[in-house]
């Protein structure tokens, strides 16, 4: 057996070693030996071996915080799924059957794999962070399964359900949904808009890199109605809340959430199953705004520009037929036959008569 002095713990300063098996010869142990020193030396080697779970996930939601991501909805799933589970488990213990018991206990509670994936994808984060940091906290990252997702919903509003909706929304909301449904822009991206990013003169809106979901800058153009809007928004600010730098705001301050009142207001559009939950999501809104670039004529390179979507599959998704583009399409074959009927029926010659 080699048995090789690895460092000490900081938290407890013991001693700790790696040992390892070696059936040869003496020089095949110094070989052995040599190859552990120098992944000892070049930090390959874990140092730190009781690090818990809990310390990883400290340092996830301090590294959303300082890189302005998420952090509120990353504070709430380590807080009230990934540290009730993982918290105390040592990293050097985690193991790919105690991500799965994660998954199989989700999974009896209902929870959609989408959710799932997005959990264990910040579980995966900070163990990741951990292990890139020095010295290392974590010696190896084990693999954690990714469930497949087949629950893409395909939802998109109507013009009609759009306009229903828009009249029950509190006024304070009004813009906001307009802004989802004519740009496809994502929630978060409109929320985080500020009256410097906004170009009234030349119609135009600017997500700076950073503030979008991929970091990637785009142009956002204005639809009149959207313009209108969006001016009408300007002069409330400017007369009422003229240090408010936000867009879209709520008394001067930033709005943040708005599930209460969205679920009110589909309840009044009729919006809503028997239960009262809304049938609609917010999210409806952005494969909507795709759907009507596309529809409008404006060619996919274009839109996609626009939506920001990087990947030519995560558009298609988005891209939906309804069944009124159904319908539209059988007419417009109906059409095309009656046509090439009324032609083939014409005597021979016919088109050569004056």
């Amino acid at each position: 057996m080699v048995r090789a002095f690895l460092g000490r713990d900081p938290q407890t300063k013991q001693r700790l070693f790696q040992n390892k098996m070696v059936h040869g010869s003496k020089r095949d142990a110094e070989k052995v030996l040599a190859e552990m020193l120098r992944e000892r030396d070049l930090g390959g080697v874990l140092v730190v071996e009781k690090v818990a779970i809990g310390s990883l996930l400290d340092d996830l939601v301090e590294d959303y915080r300082i890189n302005g991501k998420r952090v509120d909805w990353c504070e709430l799933v380590v807080r009230t799924h990934l540290r009730p589970f993982f918290g105390s488990v040592l990293a050097s213990k985690l193991t790919t059957d105690l991500a799965r018991k994660y998954i199989a206990a989700r999974q009896t509670k209902g929870v959609a794999n989408s959710t799932v994936n997005r959990e264990l994808s910040l579980l995966r984060r900070a163990l990741n962070l951990g292990r890139m940091s020095t010295p290392p906290k974590v010696a190896r990252v084990p693999f954690i399964p990714k469930l497949e997702e087949n629950n893409v919903r395909k939802g998109f509003f109507e013009d009609a359900q759009y306009r229903s909706l828009l009249r029950e929304l509190p006024v304070e909301l009004k813009p906001i949904l307009a802004f989802a449904y004519y740009t496809g822009c994502r929630r978060g991206e409109i929320l985080k808009l500020q009256w410097s990013q906004v170009d009234l003169s030349h119609r135009l809106v600017r997500l700076e890199p950073g503030t979008t979901k991929n970091d990637e800058a785009r142009i956002i153009p204005l639809v009149s109605e959207l313009l209108t809007i969006l001016q009408d928004q300007k002069r409330l600010r400017d007369s009422q809340y003229p240090q408010c730098e936000w867009v879209f705001f709520r008394e001067g301050e930033p709005i943040r959430s708005f599930k209460a009142s969205w679920a009110v207001a589909c309840v009044r559009a009729g919006l809503a199953d028997a239960g009262g939950e809304p049938t609609k999501l917010f999210h409806d809104l952005r494969r909507t705004g795709v759907r009507n670039l596309v529809r409008a004529g404006v060619p996919e390179a274009v839109a996609m520009r626009i939506s920001g979507h990087k990947t030519r599959a995560v558009f298609d998704r988005y891209n939906i037929v309804s069944e009124s583009d159904l319908t539209d399409a059988a007419e417009k074959l109906d059409q095309h036959i009656r046509r090439r009927r009324t032609q083939d029926q014409k005597p021979d010659g016919g088109d050569d008569e004056s």
